[in-house]
């Protein structure tokens, strides 16, 4: 009788051994204010191992506004500025975290703009003082922005524990707030937060008043005057 080689016999017990696959759970999110209110534009993060490597964003002009107003995305993103306006606009950050400026233009400007390092972008128009946006630029290797009807939802996360994050641009300072530990099981979890905001969440119109990126400016960099 011919008896298997050690190295066959291990090899047909490997084969023997099902796959395991790590499991993937989804956070469903909802976001409101101190009286209960719906949070839109609320930024959520997840702090912890893994998730998608830095892609490229969009942060388009329709309307004579920023589209979205809040957008989210991880360190070494490079984000596109497409002008979907008939219109000519021109971007510009003072932000610590990107100071950048695009001239005027109509179309896509043909290289997008690297975010390298986290914080806050504050983005204004030269020519419609009114426009406001904002880029939230994180580390974590999760996030995602809440809805008009202050929901989010973040798919394809590693059930685990991590340490969640939240921003909104009425926050006091314009400053992140931790969330605490946030433990997602292999079911996946559904959770409420609640922000303490300086003003009502209604107090952020969809057309900004003019002046809006000065002020929001001096807020998100207390020790800079224009």
């Amino acid at each position: 009788m011919i008896k298997p080689s050690s190295r066959a016999f291990s090899f047909i017990f490997c084969l023997a051994i099902p796959v395991m696959s790590v499991s993937a759970a989804s956070l469903d999110a909802e976001l409101v204010d101190a009286t209960g209110q719906a949070l839109g534009n609320a930024v959520l993060t997840l702090g912890g191992a893994g998730g998608p490597a830095a892609a490229s964003g969009i942060m388009d002009q329709r309307s004579l506004q920023f589209a979205p107003t809040v957008l989210a995305v991880r360190s070494g993103t490079a984000v596109h500025f497409p002008n979907s306006d008939n219109v000519r606009h021109q971007v510009y950050s003072f932000s610590p975290t990107k100071r950048f400026e695009l001239r005027l233009y109509q179309g896509t400007p043909s290289e997008p703009v690297l975010f390298d390092k986290p914080g806050l972008v504050v983005l204004g128009c030269n020519i419609h003082d009114w426009m406001l946006g904002y880029i939230y630029v994180t580390d974590d290797p999760w996030f995602a922005v809440s809805d008009d009807s202050g929901k989010l939802k973040i798919d394809n996360l590693p059930a685990g524990t991590y340490q969640a994050t939240l921003w909104h641009p009425q926050l006091a300072n314009m400053l992140p707030v931790s969330a605490g530990q946030l433990v997602v099981p292999e079911k996946g979890l559904q959770q409420r937060f609640t922000l303490q905001l300086s003003g009502s969440a209604a107090a952020l119109p969809s057309t900004p008043k003019p002046s809006a990126f000065g002020e929001a400016f001096k807020k998100a960099t207390r020790d800079v005057q224009q």
